[in-house]
């Protein structure tokens, strides 16, 4: 594997090596971003990753500074999954001057995560547009566990016209359902136990709206209440249209369950597609 932290020398490294493929990550990777990486191959000849933790997508109050930085054992990971090439800049690499032109998603960014982390999604669709003009991707894999990360990706794809296929990758669990996260390692023994009650729950939501359950409200006050009761500040439970993340309109419209919540000082999300 070849590790290139200037946007020159991957550019000059990535010429002739035909159809590449792209997974971008902030690191202190799992089986979550192996399982993406392994993937990458069925779409092309060249598979690229990227390691960048985006200042620009934390909040004022969030982890950048402690977000865990693993370099040596990402690196091991990745090239163990044959990944090609690996993609590392620095913040001076990627942000030479202040980024002034940003992207600004439409009024998706606003809702679920977007309401309680103001600016996150105008950071990530900047990073990754910009990431896609260094790397010139074909084709790009996103994990499903940040479900409205891909519904902004995707979009602005789409409107944009990137000649770019945005896969989404199936979220990779532990066991007890609870979905990999580079903050799962934040739980104390005590949390981790309790954590996979966001997966179960999301799992009774969609059971019940397959056997006709149609108050989806109803639905996710009950996943409200019984979170709250085990100690979790939840900032949200919904059950939205795949498509637009969108209150549902109509019988036959794909539906996703979403939930973020804290369990002690960890924010978990995690979500299911009805």
């Amino acid at each position: 594997m070849h590790i290139h932290s200037r946007i020159a020398d991957l550019r000059s490294a990535l010429q002739g090596r035909g159809r590449v493929v792209f997974v971008p990550t902030m690191g202190n990777l799992h089986a979550g971003h192996i399982s993406l990486m392994e993937q990458a191959r069925a779409h092309g000849d060249t598979v690229v990753a990227s390691i960048f933790v985006n200042r620009l997508q934390f909040g004022p109050n969030e982890d950048f500074d402690k977000y865990p930085r693993t370099f040596q054992a990402d690196c091991d990971k990745l090239a163990a999954a044959g990944v090609d090439v690996l993609f590392a800049p620095t913040e001076a690499d990627l942000y030479p001057e202040p980024q002034e032109y940003v992207v600004e998603p439409p009024a998706i960014q606003n809702i679920l995560d977007g309401e309680f982390r103001p600016g996150h999604f105008r950071g990530v669709a900047t990073v990754v547009l910009k990431l896609f003009n260094i790397v010139q991707p074909r084709a790009a894999l996103f994990g499903k566990k940040d479900y409205q990360q891909l519904m902004v990706i995707r979009n602005m794809a789409r409107q944009l016209a990137l000649p770019i296929a945005i896969i989404g990758g199936e979220t990779v669990r532990a066991e007890d359902g609870l979905a990999l996260s580079s903050r799962n390692g934040y739980l104390s023994a005590a949390e981790r136990a309790e954590a996979p009650r966001l997966y179960r729950l999301l799992n009774e939501i969609r059971d019940a709206v397959r056997a006709g359950e149609r108050d989806t409200i109803k639905l996710e006050n009950a996943a409200l209440a019984e979170l709250a009761a085990a100690g979790w500040k939840t900032d949200y439970v919904a059950v939205r249209q795949q498509a637009d993340l969108s209150p549902p309109k109509g019988e036959k419209a794909p539906l996703v369950a979403l939930a973020a919540s804290r369990l002690g000082a960890t924010r978990l999300i995690d979500n299911i597609e009805i």
